[in-house]
């Protein structure tokens, strides 16, 4: 079809979409989807060849957030019944990333609960990256620990972070009826610290919270403006407990749509399909490697994941390959340092980070202030993902797809790797 070519084309020469196209990918039919996702798929090969990224959460403190982002199990006043606990030690979380980098992560997620961290957090949270840093030869580590302050991403940079996430989740318009506790400006000055800091930008969204079609264009450009190394896409898995316990909104079809739109818009970049592919993408997660090339290992921050081996059979069935440590994850214009100066956006001319390695991290977790900035926190994947109905009936809530976590870091049980 024309608008496929016409995508094709563009994100071959990371030019970006118009609103219409964008919101055109959304609203193609069922019987179109394989050819959604085949033009999506050219786009990503053509950036990112065969490659899969491996990324690994560690959940450095978990629950008793003050913050109400409508849509995390660790938010004030959650009743979920998820792992709370406050800081690892650097030596606990060491053995925790370790866990994810032997099952190939290449990519350490640090994430913690709360609003934004204190200088004593981050001084906490810098011991911790040198710890696995020096246990873990050549690894990269995202932190996600909420609302910066001045100087914070500057001292984090400095401890060894290469990356920080923090998601805008959703778009402007529809952000204060999600939070109350902070504001959608507020996330996207954390990313502008992050990014002036000289760490690669990871932010993304979640979808599946009651948006509209023009709300998730909204985001998605949105973070190609902000010039996001790494866009996570979460999916929301409605834990029992939260304000969004009934939102079952998602089909696999859709989520691929919104998968494909997101590559459409920021081509060059880490598109990686975070928390909830498990429940709501269930047996077409390999169709979606033809458009992401990033992924999560193992369990999220507050549920748990696919097996980490299901992941890496999964990857290799669909014949895709695990990226390695001495691969640079984005193209050179973008993970090339000369290139900042020349300028461009998510997908357009210009580079993106001044991280040599390029890829962002994901959020995969909370929300302003579960850990902050995630997608983990509102996406997290069960254990088993159970075969339902492709839609659920409205209103219908189905807690038996979420599994809470109960294994990983702050337990004694082996996390999921």
């Amino acid at each position: 079809m024309d608008l496929l070519n016409t995508l094709v084309d563009k994100g071959l020469r990371r030019e970006l979409p118009t609103r219409e196209e964008a919101l055109a990918v959304l609203a193609t039919s069922d019987d179109e989807l394989l050819d959604v996702v085949a033009a999506a798929g050219k786009v990503r090969r053509q950036w990112f060849g065969r490659r899969v990224k491996l990324n690994y959460l560690v959940n450095l403190k978990s629950g008793l957030c003050p913050e109400d982002c409508s849509y995390c199990s660790q938010r004030l006043g959650s009743k979920a019944e998820i792992l709370k606990y406050t800081w690892l030690k650097p030596e606990e979380a060491s053995q925790a990333a370790a866990a994810g980098v032997a099952g190939g992560a290449k990519r350490v997620c640090l994430v913690a609960s709360g609003r934004g961290p204190t200088d004593r957090d981050v001084d906490r949270v810098g011991k911790t990256i040198e710890a696995i840093k020096e246990q873990n030869e050549g690894v990269e580590v995202c932190a996600c620990l909420g609302l910066l302050s001045d100087g914070q991403a500057e001292r984090l940079r400095d401890a060894g972070a290469d990356a920080y996430n923090h998601n805008l989740n959703t778009s402007e318009a529809t952000y204060g009826a999600i939070t109350k506790t902070h504001t959608y400006a507020d996330r996207v000055d954390t990313v502008q610290k992050a990014h002036a800091a000289g760490l690669s930008a990871c932010s993304g969204l979640i979808a599946g919270m009651g948006e509209t079609d023009e709300d998730l264009v909204d985001v998605v450009f949105s973070l190609r403006e902000l010039d996001a190394d790494s866009v996570p896409v979460n999916f929301l898995i409605p834990f029992e407990g939260t304000p969004l316990a009934k939102e079952w909104n998602l089909t696999p079809q859709r989520c691929l749509r919104i998968l494909a739109m997101a590559r459409f818009v920021c081509p060059d970049v880490e598109v990686r399909l975070a928390g909830g592919r498990e429940v709501h993408l269930r047996s077409l997660q390999p169709l979606a490697l033809h458009v992401v090339n990033s992924i999560f290992l193992g369990d999220y921050l507050t549920s748990e994941g696919q097996a980490g081996q299901a992941d890496l059979d999964m990857i290799a069935d669909a014949g895709f390959e695990v990226e390695g440590a001495g691969t640079s994850t984005l193209p050179a214009h973008r993970s090339d340092a000369s290139a900042v100066a020349a300028g461009g956006g998510c997908g357009s001319n210009g580079g993106a980070s001044v991280c040599g390695s390029g890829a962002a991290p994901a959020d995969d977790a909370p929300a302003a202030g579960c850990g902050s900035a995630c997608g983990g926190c509102a996406g997290h994947g069960p254990a088993e993902a159970k075969p339902v109905p492709a839609q659920a009936e409205a209103g219908e809530v189905r807690p038996e797809l979420v599994a809470v976590r109960r294994r990983g870091a702050g337990t004694d049980i082996a996390p999921n790797a």
